[in-house]
C-alpha cells in the first residue's frame, strides 16, 4: 500500500539475513531427522509454539514417521485444523509415546523446554532449533543445540528493502532490531529514515 510515512520492524535488518526457500529448509529438517533415525536417536526440534511449530508441521506433509508434540504446541493444532491447514498426525509427547517411538520420532517443542527434565524421556536424542537467528553461529552456540535451521516469519534484508520500496514512502521509521544499519543504508540512498525507539529497545530475541 502506497503511503507517505511507513514504519517497519527490522528484527533481521542486516544483509547477512537472507532466507533460503522454505522447501529447502524443510528438506534439511527431513534429512537431519532421517540421519538421527539411522543413528537410533529421537529428533527434538525446538520452535515457537504458535506459528513456527505449525508452519514446520504443515511443511512435513506427507509424513509417515511418528511426530510428537509438546502440550504448548498441541493446544493450537485444533484451530489450524478448523482453518483447513493440513498437518501430519501427531501424538502428545508423553512418556508412553517417548518409549514407543524412541529413536524414530520427531518431537516438536517450544524453546522453553530445552534444558528441562521434560527432555530426559527422549534420550538418546539430537536437538535442533528453528529460528532466523540460526543463520549465524553465535546464537546457535548459546542455544546449546546440535543443529540450527534458519526459518523465520520475519522479513529478511531483501524483504524489508522490497517492502519499503513498494510503499514509495517519503519517510521511513525503523523500529525493533537492527535499526541503525537499515536507517544508515536508507539514508545513504537519499531516503528520509530514522530510528523509532520503543519500550522494547534492546530486547532482540534469540
Amino acid at each position: 500500500v502506497r503511503c507517505h510515512t511507513f514504519i517497519s520492524e527490522s528484527t533481521f535488518g542486516l544483509p547477512i539475513y537472507r532466507w533460503r526457500p522454505e522447501r529447502d529448509i524443510v528438506a534439511d529438517i527431513r534429512a537431519w531427522w532421517d540421519a538421527n533415525r539411522a543413528a537410533g536417536k529421537t529428533s527434538v526440534l525446538f520452535a515457537y509454539a504458535l506459528g513456527k511449530a505449525q508452519r514446520i508441521l504443515a511443511g512435513l506433509v506427507p509424513c509417515e514417521a511418528p511426530v510428537l508434540v509438546h502440550g504448548a504446541v498441541a493446544r493450537f493444532l485444533p484451530h489450524y485444523a478448523a482453518a483447513g491447514i493440513e498437518m501430519p498426525a501427531t501424538r502428545p509427547a508423553d512418556l508412553d509415546a517417548a518409549k514407543e517411538t524412541r529413536g524414530e520420532a520427531l518431537v516438536i517443542a517450544p524453546p522453553s523446554a530445552f534444558g528441562t527434565t521434560w527432555l530426559r524421556k527422549f534420550k538418546p536424542c539430537a536437538t535442533a532449533f528453528a529460528s532466523g537467528w540460526m543463520t549465524v553461529r553465535g546464537p546457535r552456540r548459546r542455544r546449546g543445540v546440535d543443529r540450527g535451521f534458519a526459518l523465520s516469519d520475519h522479513a529478511d534484508w531483501d524483504g524489508l528493502l522490497r517492502t519499503i520500496e513498494a510503499t514509495e514512502a517519503d519517510e521511513i521509521g525503523v523500529t525493533h532490531g537492527y535499526t541503525g544499519p537499515l536507517v544508515r543504508w536508507l539514508t545513504e540512498r537519499g531516503k528520509r529514515a530514522y530510528a523509532l525507539p520503543t519500550r522494547f529497545e534492546g530486547e532482540v530475541e534469540e
